[in-house]
């Protein structure tokens, strides 16, 4: 019996990849109101291995909630983060905000992580009179540079069959997530640059999931804004998070791990 059990539960881990992904956004994918403060939008990815998952990153990052809040239940939100609100009021003495930042900052430059980001100016796609949707054409550049990452690891398919990547993201509506999942298949069902289909799954998870690399899409998805919008700002999340982009073997990032657009 035990042995059959062994043998169910290694064909069961077979339809899945080693990886996973989480996604979060900054800024509004909404065409109708720019706001001229922040008129981008920003999609963040960020491809883990499950085994670097668990044995590092997950525990990196409750580390410093206990040591910060004396519990792991606070839900890492960077807006609030900047802004010293709710749990985070916390940080609006001087000293406990670097500490705290600096321990972030640290954790994001250890952990094991492949980030894919696109940034879309809206503005510029306005003038384009296309109708085009920033949310889709963002995820659609990351989901194909995330499978050509897979591909060549090995870690789209085995043994002739399809190894699934979940890909996590943030619910944003009822409306809102049916009309990302039918853009989601679409994109993995071949309407993507090299019409292939893409094993990705996604799961739509509540505002209040505390899943860490949720979190992790938050916190780097504005920098990577900021740096596009305001390059010569100090930004020392870019610092970090440009380490982790997705490179070809001369390190270049843009078109690779980032995708800024028009």
């Amino acid at each position: 019996m035990a042995a059959a059990a062994g043998c169910g539960a290694a064909e069961l881990r077979m339809r899945f990849s080693d990886y996973i992904v989480f996604v979060d956004e900054s800024g509004d994918h909404g065409m109708a109101n720019i706001d001229p403060a922040f008129p981008l939008f920003v999609l963040s990815c960020c491809l883990i291995s499950k085994r670097d998952y668990m044995a590092a990153v997950v525990p990196a990052i409750q580390r410093i909630k206990f040591a910060t809040f004396g519990h792991d239940a606070v839900v890492l939100h960077e807006r609030e983060i900047r802004r010293d609100l709710g749990a985070f009021s916390v940080l609006r003495d001087r000293e406990k905000k670097q500490a705290f930042i600096d321990a972030l900052t640290d954790a994001l430059a250890s952990a094991p992580m492949t980030i894919f980001s696109a940034v879309i100016d809206k503005r510029r796609l306005q003038d384009r009179q296309r109708g085009e949707n920033p949310y889709e054409i963002s995820m659609r550049f990351c989901l194909e540079r995330m499978y050509y990452k897979l591909s060549k690891q090995g870690q789209v398919a085995q043994r002739g069959a399809a190894l699934t990547t979940h890909v996590l993201c943030e619910a944003r509506g009822h409306n809102e997530d049916q009309d990302l999942e039918l853009a989601f298949r679409r994109i993995c069902g071949g309407d993507n640059f090299s019409g292939v289909e893409m094993p990705f799954d996604p799961v739509i998870c509540d505002k209040k999931s505390n899943a860490i690399g949720l979190q992790l899409a938050d916190l780097v998805a504005r920098p990577i804004g900021m740096r596009q919008l305001r390059p010569d700002q100090p930004n020392r999340a870019w610092d970090v998070i440009e380490q982790r982009l997705d490179k070809d073997a001369t390190g270049r990032y843009l078109g690779y791990g980032l995708k800024c657009f028009p």
